[in-house]
């Protein structure tokens, strides 16, 4: 249920250009395959100048040469969005961590901070790096009476790590327009999924629509685009926009986005 008192509105960035000259959308947009509209270009535009002068992210996208560490690209996205007052702007998120963080300022935190200190997700993590070290001690002693050892570390291994990414599952729930929650396992076994994919959740799209929904933002369209270089694939490139993925969001989003008059899809 959404909650009936709200926070304080610390995301919500209005536009600093006017837009009275703007036309509203009829309709919200198709997240899977869609042209942004022009106010959410204006945002993203916003969002891109300010990553540009971002100078003390401690995050390498690949785009100034003098920065060392390993390049990551990052999708972005935006949410054009209006307030109660009717006022217009716009919220802006990332993909999964951001220079190891989760939390930005003027970026919506996470749907479950999975890095909150002393959480169960850090110590499961640590015990799983116990046992992935007493395996590789084990192995380095080459010794055949070790060979049981290894096998049940191992199946300790698997077990812990199914259970922890259960109980990491369970703590991603998520609201639509109605306030009506749902549980992310849920979402993916309505879906004839057998389990979510790791990292569902952590996308743009469904920490922008969260946000909103939980602080009485009315969704007026959104868009999504990649920042920085991709070593890994060629697929992604600096500055272009992109739909949600299917894979992670499309349950997620059928949620969410329940009675919510959207363009049509695409044929």
């Amino acid at each position: 249920m959404l909650p009936s008192t709200l926070q304080p509105l610390t995301c919500f960035i209005p536009f600093s250009e006017a837009t009275e000259s703007y036309s509203l959308p009829e309709r919200f947009t198709y997240p899977f395959n869609y042209t942004p509209h022009p106010l959410s270009l204006l945002a993203a535009t916003g969002l891109q100048k300010y990553l540009a002068q971002l100078t003390d992210l401690d995050h390498n996208f690949g785009l100034n040469e003098n920065q060392d560490g390993k390049v990551i690209g990052k999708m972005f996205g935006v949410l054009v969005v209006k307030n109660q007052q009717n006022e217009l702007g716009y919220l802006a998120a990332f993909s999964g961590k951001l220079a190891g963080s989760n939390h930005h300022a003027n970026f919506v935190p996470p749907v479950f901070d999975g890095l909150a200190e002393g959480g169960f997700l850090s110590e499961g993590m640590q015990e799983l790096s116990r046992i992935n070290k007493e395996i590789s001690q084990l192995k380095a002693n080459n010794i055949t009476e070790d060979t049981t050892k290894i096998e049940q570390l191992q199946e300790l291994r698997r077990t812990n790590s199914i259970a922890l990414q259960g109980k990491l599952f369970d703590q991603y729930r998520f609201v639509n327009k109605a306030g009506k929650e749902k549980p992310l396992r849920q979402l993916f076994l309505q879906a004839n999924y057998s389990n979510p994919p790791a990292g569902a959740g952590e996308c743009a799209a469904p920490k922008l629509l969260q946000y909103a929904f939980m602080h009485r933002l009315q969704p007026i369209a959104m868009a999504e685009f990649w920042w920085g270089l991709s070593p890994k694939s060629a697929t992604w490139k600096h500055g272009h926009y992109y739909p949600a993925c299917l894979e992670k969001c499309a349950p997620i989003l059928a949620h969410m986005l329940e009675g919510i008059v959207m363009d049509e899809r695409p044929l």
